[in-house]
């Protein structure tokens, strides 16, 4: 765990033993590689070389121009896979973190092996429901202290920024999915912050996908349901081509 230099900003990066083919963890919205990765280690450390890095006012890496639209967060993950992976990777995206590694896909998909993209819209409109005033937490604000290299301060901005960009951000169409061909577990709770169609719509709209609602599950699926997550995770690595017809 270290700062690297990524194409001129100081960036936190994670790098995991090598056991097999790389993987990228991509983390949500707001939160970090650390808040994430606890969740899914257990499923994958033994089997892929798993890198994760905070994105930019993110974690621990601070902010710059352009940091939170979902075009600038595809390139800085495209420039990951490029100067640090230097192969083609799976990617294991949660929320905007699933958003991400579908429009990095969608952009270069030489870099794409498969995608776990769990609690991910792909367009702003999707019934998503931000929530009403914005309060931000003590203990979030500790939190950003210990970890960020901005101010103190700079959390408000970061926060309403963020609001700002998904209420009229990510523009995804059924087109551009359509060219996804690697393959793809959708994987969101009952419970999502927006409406359950929407994810079947993003799973139809994908040629290679396959769809899991975990039931009784909020957005934070990995952590709330882990017994019924990580089942399906590990499935999906097993037999990531399967759509088998039964004999019957």
């Amino acid at each position: 765990m270290s700062y690297i230099n990524l194409r001129g900003h100081p960036t936190w990066s994670v790098q995991y033993p090598n056991v097999g083919e790389p993987l990228l963890l991509l983390h949500g919205g707001l939160s970090a590689t650390e808040n994430f990765d606890p969740y899914i280690l257990p499923v994958v450390a033994d089997r892929f070389y798993v890198y994760g890095y905070d994105r930019s006012a993110h974690g621990r890496t601070g902010m710059r121009n352009g940091y939170y639209h979902f075009d600038f967060q595809r390139d800085e993950a495209i420039a990951y896979i490029e100067d640090v992976i230097g192969e083609p990777t799976h990617l294991f995206g949660h929320s905007d973190g699933g958003i991400i590694a579908l429009l990095v896909a969608i952009a270069r998909p030489d870099l794409v092996l498969s995608i776990i993209a769990t609690g991910t819209n792909y367009t702003w409109d999707a019934g998503l429901n931000l929530g009403g005033e914005i309060v931000i937490s003590d203990e979030d604000r500790a939190e950003f202290v210990e970890r960020s290299p901005d101010s103190p301060e700079s959390l408000d901005l970061i926060i309403h920024k963020a609001y700002e960009v998904w209420a009229t951000e990510p523009n995804i169409t059924s087109e551009e999915l359509a060219r996804i061909t690697c393959p793809v577990l959708v994987l969101n709770g009952d419970d999502e912050p927006f409406s359950p169609h929407h994810g079947v719509d993003l799973y139809q709209a994908l040629p290679n996908a396959r769809l899991a609602i975990i039931p009784g599950s909020p957005h934070a699926t990995h952590k709330v349901k882990p017994h019924l997550f990580l089942p399906i995770i590990r499935d999906f690595y097993d037999h990531p081509e399967a759509r088998e017809e039964p004999n019957l």
